[in-house]
């Protein structure tokens, strides 16, 4: 079947669409850990209760993850209105208010549905999206993911037409002069890696794309995956035809079953159309496309070990060179880069180098994709310009901090990435302005942190991670990081010298020379960033034995202040799990040090009309003239 009647059947049903009651239901797997399958029945049931015919979507994630379950009713000459935290509760009034009435119940929407110039849909009432550029995440949310057609109807394989009518240098050529860099986390251009790939003598050649997204906080792939799968497969095909490859393999962490499912799906119906397969869409083109799941280790994200994970091997990684685009899988050449990559080849061959390059700065182009985590008001993803800065992601599409807290420092670039301050969140997003804050772009995951997060336990839990995550093939790596982490134990115990810092700085250039891969090779950045502009802090733990956000526990203790207890309250005697409170009935309670855990239970019990609990420095980790002091100011019910 030739494209132009592939394209002309998909639009024609997605108009029919348009053109009826329909509605859709955010069912990626943020929606579903708030319970939009339960939402999803109960407007199934609606329907039927009301005998009201209205077609009910499973769509993915448009990013708004803080607002699952999103509800979008669409109805025809009306407004497309976007409900956010929908419960079931909600269904019979949004069901008998609009979907058999007049009434839109704005008081419930977060806002209607338009689209932009690009036609890209949009919430205009939502101002973060005045601060994004949506070209990937452009339809995820919007579209049945599950549903070819709707991508085409969207402009799906738009791309690959075009692309098939071109010559592959002519192809490379195109990507090349877009400008675009990988985004899995080293921004390698994609032309130049393409090109090389293209070059290399051997055959068969291969297509891998790596979903294995493993770093804490970041679900970028995951939801595009969920969302619009076709996009990466269409990108795929594009690089096979262009570097003379026939087969492509999909890594992905069988953690994400969803995932896998909705890409299983997607690759049939490619296949039913004739897009994957034997004389791919008339041409004498065939690309294959496999999907191979692994046990979801951090270190198989690197490449080599990715490729070892696909042959059945141990996933360890191997030295380079030579490179995968020379010998990659079986020794093969092989083409390997990131989800999000490839979803941008499609657009790239449809609108023009040119469209792409002339979004973002000089050195990097196009826009960055990243998940809003930790301390945020608006949790999920977002995509802007390259170039947008720290300041205006974090407060303007991310909502500011949450609870009114003040911001402390970002951790940007997952574990491998650094954590910046305040001072830097006039920082631009691209490449090498965030590698010479001591950062890096990584695959996109973004953590904020408040002035309740203890910079020394986030490196330690960073490295925490990272030593659990490493292969142990490297000696460096695989001790090195450990003797890290047992400094900064040392240290957010109140053991720690400060013969410990020049330590932990030796160490982090010797684990930086002689790791394998960029796992050990990037481990000591939270370390060094967090050295570098939060020195204080590791000042404060090692010659003052304080911790000052009151987060590790040997440095930090409660006490109930005399004058603001209750005498007849019992909340914190009775949750204690310790029994570490004492005090009868008509008394004033007071905290046994020696049998309390640190667990923080009586502070989350005390009436907050008493605040009778305190987190302070312990008063025996203080120096004496110190310790004396707090303990007259926690006698007197006072605050030191």
């Amino acid at each position: 079947m030739n494209f132009p009647k592939i394209q002309t059947r998909a639009e024609s049903e997605w108009e029919n669409l348009q053109a009826s009651l329909y509605i859709l239901i955010g069912t990626a797997t943020c929606g579903r850990a708030a319970g939009a399958l339960n939402t999803l029945e109960a407007f199934q049931a609606e329907l039927a209760r009301q005998k009201t015919s209205a077609e009910v979507i499973e769509v993915g994630c448009m990013g708004l993850c803080y607002a699952e379950p999103l509800v979008t009713i669409s109805k025809p000459d009306s407004f497309r209105v976007v409900y956010p935290n929908v419960t079931p509760e909600l269904v019979p009034r949004l069901v008998e208010g609009y979907v058999l009435g007049d009434d839109p119940c704005l008081e419930l929407a977060l806002g209607t549905l338009e689209e932009d110039e690009e036609g890209a849909p949009y919430i205009p009432e939502l101002s973060r999206f005045e601060h994004e550029r949506r070209i990937i995440l452009a339809h995820c949310g919007y579209i049945d993911p599950q549903n070819i057609n709707h991508y085409i109807a969207q402009g799906g394989y738009r791309g690959l037409d075009r692309a098939l009518a071109m010559s592959p240098p002519e192809i490379i050529e195109e990507i090349g002069r877009s400008g675009l860099r990988g985004r899995g986390g080293a921004g390698f251009p994609t032309g130049k890696k393409w090109e090389f790939c293209s070059r290399a003598k051997g055959s068969p050649k291969y297509v891998v794309c790596n979903a294995d997204e493993g770093d804490p906080g970041a679900f970028m792939d995951r939801v595009i995956l969920e969302s619009n799968p076709q996009q990466v497969i269409e990108g795929m095909i594009i690089a096979g035809y262009a570097i003379g490859a026939n087969k492509g393999y999909i890594y992905i962490r069988a953690e994400y079953p969803l995932a896998v499912d909705r890409l299983k799906v997607a690759l049939g119906e490619a296949y039913d159309l004739g897009f994957l397969g034997q004389d791919i869409l008339g041409s004498s083109f065939n690309f294959d496309i496999e999907l191979a799941t692994g046990a979801g280790a951090f270190v198989s994200g690197e490449e080599t070990a990715l490729m070892a994970a696909i042959e059945g091997k141990m996933s360890t990684p191997h030295p380079r060179p030579p490179y995968p685009a020379n010998e990659g899988l079986w020794g093969k050449p092989t083409l390997i880069n990131n989800v999000k990559t490839y979803s941008y080849v499609h657009l790239i061959m449809e609108k023009g180098a040119g469209w792409f390059s002339s979004i973002g700065t000089e050195e990097s182009k196009g826009t960055a994709i990243f998940t809003l985590a930790g301390k945020i008001n608006c949790a999920g993803l977002t995509e802007v310009p390259m170039g947008t800065s720290l300041q205006e992601i974090i407060y303007d599409t991310g909502g500011g901090i949450a609870n009114g807290k003040s911001f402390k420092a970002v951790q940007i670039g997952g574990p491998s990435g650094g954590c910046l301050p305040e001072s830097l969140l006039n920082t631009p997003i691209d490449y090498d302005s965030l590698r010479e804050a001591g950062s890096m772009m990584g695959s996109g995951g973004l953590i904020v942190m408040d002035e309740d997060n203890c910079m020394v336990d986030t490196a330690s839990f960073f490295l925490d991670f990272v030593t659990k995550e490493s292969c142990g093939k490297c000696t460096m790596c695989r001790l090195g990081t450990l003797q890290m982490l047992r400094a900064l134990e040392d240290i957010c115990s109140g053991k720690g010298k400060m013969e410990d810092l020049d330590n932990l700085l030796e160490l982090a250039e010797d684990i930086k020379a002689g790791s394998l891969c960029a796992l050990g090779g990037t481990a000591p950045n939270p370390v060094l960033t967090t050295m570098r502009y939060f020195k204080h802090e590791y000042e404060d733990h090692i010659l003052r034995k304080q911790c000052p956000a009151k987060v590790c526990p040997e440095l930090t203790a409660y006490y109930i202040l005399p004058d603001k207890c209750d005498r007849a309250c019992e909340h914190c005697i009775l949750t204690c799990p310790t029994e570490a409170i004492k005090g009868e009935k008509g008394e004033v309670k007071h905290i046994d040090q020696e049998k309390c855990v640190n667990c923080g239970t009586c502070l989350e019990v005390c009436p907050p009309e008493y605040n009778a609990v305190v987190k302070l420095s312990p008063v025996t980790s203080l120096p004496p003239e110190d310790a004396k002091a707090k303990e007259r100011g926690i006698a007197q019910g006072v605050l030191g």
